[in-house]
Formats: structure tokens, sequence, C-alpha cells
């Protein structure tokens, strides 16, 4: 039984036996929390939200539901997350550069990551893996296909881990990789299931999504967008990246949940407290990141912003080098260096 199956049966017998008694918290919410997750069931974000829920519910004493809304690279859900009243009952859970990114690409106006409490959990890794009949062994192959033929690359949108990876890359390749052609999907999983199936010939979404298809032979990863090898139980070691392109910039990719702010001040002030108590050093976090290939790295709060910056300075300002961005991020307090 694969890990997210394990998962699902401890859910399951979670949600028969209800919520445990809350802890002496200040806030004792009456009601379910949602927590919006801005992609399709499967994804790495719906993933480990899936496993933080029931350890917020146990200690909140009240169900925590995960609703998928998928649609315009996460940010349909996110902007409806922000829309809902600000009472401490609708939160969101993404990417944290994609919260903090949103208005600089006009996806999601007038938002900044300062719209949030951040709670962050895992930091993932994209992986650039192929169907395992696709010709290409090794990345080098597959670059020169990219530069010269025509590769379809699955992913979750331009706004997804697995989109931003793709751009990175060419950034990196000389000659932009005119091959590559993206094809777009609801979410991670879809994606990663259509680079399996042989509806596209590639995928560059997270280890997370994909560790199961690698593992199952129907991927072949390449590399890992990493500057040291990934290393998962029961797949070989997959090179870094920087094997092949040493100056690739490599930024951790922050995984969280999010509450609006303009909530009672109770609620981050338990919320604080709660991942303090039980998610910091959560035996079921951990070993979903170990089984998966993510990073246990929980913080909050300014810690979690502080950890995340580099990554969502990264990835604001290769929007604006991409040509991508309609504001600049220096509106939303993001600082480009310079050139």
């Amino acid at each position: 039984m694969d890990f997210l199956r394990k998962l699902a049966v401890v859910a399951a017998a979670g949600a028969l036996a209800g919520p445990a008694a809350a802890q002496d918290y200040s806030w004792k919410p009456d009601r379910p929390i949602n927590i919006i997750v801005p992609w399709s069931a499967g994804g790495s974000t719906d993933q480990v939200t899936r496993v933080v829920a029931p350890i917020l519910e146990e200690a909140l004493g009240i169900e925590v539901v995960v609703v998928n809304q998928p649609g315009a690279s996460g940010s349909t859900g996110t902007k409806a997350a922000l829309d809902a009243p600000r009472d401490g009952y609708t939160w969101t859970a993404n990417a944290i550069a994609n919260n903090a990114t949103y208005a600089v690409t006009g996806l999601v106006e007038d938002t900044s990551i300062e719209d949030y409490r951040i709670y962050l959990h895992v930091a993932n890794v994209p992986v650039v893996s192929v169907n395992a009949d696709a010709p290409f062994q090794t990345f080098s192959e597959l670059l020169e296909a990219m530069e010269s033929g025509s590769v379809t690359v699955g992913t979750a949108g331009v706004n997804s881990s697995g989109g931003m990876a793709l751009a990175a890359i060419k950034e990196s390749a000389e000659g932009d990789l005119p091959g590559a052609r993206m094809i777009t999907y609801d979410g991670g999983n879809p994606a990663v299931i259509a680079a399996a199936s042989g509806e596209v010939q590639v995928t560059t979404q997270l280890a997370v999504e994909q560790t199961e298809m690698i593992r199952a032979g129907r991927l072949r990863a390449l590399t890992v967008l990493s500057d040291r090898p990934l290393e998962v139980e029961g797949i070989d070691p997959v090179p870094p990246i920087t094997d092949f392109m040493p100056n690739f910039h490599v930024a951790a990719d922050y995984f969280g949940v999010f509450i609006p702010v303009g909530a009672p001040q109770e609620v981050y002030d338990t919320v604080d407290q709660v991942w303090q108590d039980h998610v910091m050093n959560s035996p079921e976090l951990k070993a979903y990141a170990n089984d998966r290939g993510a990073v246990f790295a929980p913080s909050y709060g300014q810690d979690a912003l502080d950890q995340a910056m580099p990554v969502v300075i990264a990835e604001a300002c290769a929007r604006v080098t991409r040509g991508e961005a309609v504001i600049d991020p220096s509106e939303i307090g993001i600082e480009c260096p310079a050139e």
C-alpha cells in the first residue's frame, strides 16, 4: 500500500471518530475550517495539505475541510480565499512564490504576500522526467531535442512549479530551447499522468507528484532542479541540474497554508501555537517528506517569510525577465537585484 493510500485510511478512520477535543487555545472555532487548494486533487499542494489538515483538526477540535478549486494557474481558488469573509474560517494553500507573485502577472490584482499570515511545512523540488518509452536517456539528450526538435512538456500552467521550472531551464540554456512546447493541465497530478501515459513526452512537475510513477517505471527521472542529488527510497539517485547547467540558480520552493489577514488576532495567535506544538515536529509530515522526496521545513510568521524570500524574489523577478510581468515587483514590496 503506497503512502497516499495509507494516509487515506488514517484520514478515514479519523473522520469516523470525529475531531479530538480542542486544546486550551484562545480561539475555539465553532464550525468547520475550509482550506482552499487552488489546484486539482493529487498534486503537490493537495497531497501535503491533506497530511497537515488532520494535524490541525486534532489540535483545534473542529473539522478542517480541504476544498479543491483549480483554475488559472491556481489564481481562481486563491482569489476565492481572499474574497471570503475575513473571519478565520477560510484559508488557502500553495507554494508561497505563487501567492507572493500573482499580482506581478495580473492573475490576482492588488495582492501581495502581506495579505496573509504564513505557515510553511515543506520545500519541494521539481524533477525533469520523461515517459518510460521516450528516447531520451539523459538530460543532455533531452536538451538537444528541445533545441532542434519538438518536445511536449506537461505542467500545471505557467504559474505552477512545473511551469516555472521549465521557464528557468529555458533561461539557463543557450538558444531558449525553441522546441520545448508546454502543454498545461489543471494540476500537477494530471500533468504527471499525461507524461506517464505518453500524452506528453516530459514533465517538470515536483518530485512529490512524480515519485510513485518513477517507482512504477512509468516515468524516467533525468535531473532534479537542485544542487544535490535527489535520494528517495525505491528510486535511483537523480542527478542535480547543476551537473548539466553549472550556473543554474537554485532556490528552495516552500509550500504552506495561508490565512488572509483581517481575522480576529486570536485566530493567528492560536494557529501560531498549534503550528509550534503540533506541526514543527510532526511525525506524519516527516514521513510524507521522506517518502515523497520533499524537505521537512516547518516555520511560521516572520521566520517563514524570511526563509522563503529567496524563492519569492527569484520568481517575481524572473517574471520581469521573461516579459510576463504586468506590474513591477517593487509595487508589492519585492526588490529585484540589479543586473
